[in-house]
């Protein structure tokens, strides 16, 4: 169970994408990584990393050509959830209250009567520049409270309803709310005047630590396993990437973006142009030119790894009968023929034998016609580069909500997946 075990450090340590990427970040130090620059020259190969706020790029190059290939591993360090507002404080009738904006395409009803504590980063005025610094209260400082259900009669029967203005707001003690209070406790928590506290980007999260669930233990119960779980699989794939003596046919990168849950459409996310300059600038460092950087791409290929749905038990109707996913089964291959996931066919033929030579099970999925299907940096990423790209994910319940469900067996296989595609 020690892998697991590692996982849960993982998403207990990263509550926010910023932490995400410092958690990731300190992993690639201690296997040997060392971190580089936007702004400055980068030495010729080696094991890097870049970081730009919620996002992080790691690779790793010993004597590969300038025009070869990438295997990338794309995942995400966001995750739905509530942030607060640059005027949060707020009450009414003798509660004092934080004002909140959801994030994403967050379960509400998942964020009622749960101890909240808060993370993110804060902008903090210094005499040269103002500098960022990561912000973590992990305990119980908020919640959202439900209403009774003698005020709301037929909530069990009709369903709940919310208003994400009105309803979504925490309490996080009594007496009149006075503008200052949250950057007044926010400066006591990094020890800084608060009149230094410029703005932050501050969000929620369930404080119950991940942990394991059921009779025989065999399922992960947490926050954020959409899609930390992910990201911590590629860490892991790309430590153990690099570690090989020799020289692998193929330059191995793990890229987590931020933003995936609002569209991916910024500096940091999918759909900006982070990865696409870093993988350039890794062909230059190698002596490479623009023509090379092109040659390379041509011969890349991108897994995008997000969670994926298994069948809900209490709602098997929900799901293509077809194609039947469950937990504990393997990696789930994700199709839709209207591109809201990149794989085709010659990506499933490659996940498969990349599968079946690591020793790992897997599975397909693919939604009802009458259901919606939700989307992933996969098509983001193989529209900006132009390769390969498949999606691919381990199963789960309660997907976006505050708290998921997902195997104990699947995280282990995902990162056996991982590691022999980014050596292939």
């Amino acid at each position: 169970m020690a892998d697991i075990d590692d996982l849960l450090r993982f998403l207990h340590r990263a509550p926010s994408p910023y932490h995400a990427v410092a958690e990731a970040a300190g992993r690639l130090q201690t296997a040997g990584f060392s971190e580089v620059h936007l702004d400055q020259p980068w030495a010729e190969g080696g094991n890097r990393y870049v970081r730009r706020g919620g996002a992080l790029v790691a690779w790793s190059t010993a004597g590969q050509d300038p025009t070869t290939g990438f295997r990338i591993v794309g995942a995400h360090t966001d995750s739905p959830n509530l942030r607060l507002k640059p005027h949060p404080d707020t009450g009414l009738a003798g509660w004092r209250q934080l004002a909140v904006e959801v994030y994403g395409g967050a379960l509400w009803n998942s964020w009622l009567d749960r101890d909240l504590g808060l993370s993110g980063r804060v902008a903090v005025r210094t005499p040269d520049r103002p500098r960022t610094e990561l912000v973590l209260i992990d305990r119980p400082l908020a919640r959202v409270p439900q209403l009774a259900i003698h005020l709301d009669r037929d909530v069990n029967g009709q369903g709940l309803k919310l208003n994400p203005q009105a309803h979504l707001t925490p309490v996080w003690g009594l007496g009149t709310s006075t503008d200052g209070d949250l950057t007044e406790l926010i400066s006591e928590e990094i020890g800084v005047d608060p009149d230094q506290v410029l703005g932050w980007d501050l969000m929620f999260h369930d404080v119950t630590p991940p942990t394991l669930l059921g009779r025989d233990r065999e399922l992960i119960a947490s926050g954020r396993l959409d899609n930390l779980l992910s990201c911590w699989a590629g860490v892991d794939a790309l430590i153990s990437a690099a570690s090989t003596r020799s020289i692998l046919p193929a330059v191995p990168v793990l890229c987590l973006f931020d933003h995936e849950e609002v569209g991916s459409t910024s500096s940091t996310g999918a759909d900006g142009t982070l990865l696409a300059t870093v993988l350039e600038r890794m062909v230059m460092a190698r002596g490479g030119s623009r023509d090379e950087f092109l040659r390379a791409l041509a011969s890349s290929v991108a897994l995008s790894v997000d969670m994926a749905h298994a069948i809900h038990p209490n709602y098997p109707e929900r799901h293509d009968p077809q194609h039947p996913v469950s937990v504990n089964a393997g990696p789930v291959i994700k199709v839709n023929t209207n591109q809201r996931y990149a794989t085709d066919a010659q990506g499933r033929a490659m996940v498969a034998e990349l599968a079946r030579s690591a020793g790992v099970p897997h599975q397909e999925f693919v939604s009802r016609n009458d259901q919606p299907c939700g989307s992933t940096i996969g098509p983001t990423t193989a529209a900006r580069l132009g390769i390969t790209t498949v999606d691919i994910g381990v199963a789960q319940l309660s997907m976006h909500s505050a708290r998921e469900l997902c195997g104990a067996e699947d995280p282990r296989h995902l990162s056996v997946l991982l590691s022999t595609f980014l050596r292939s």
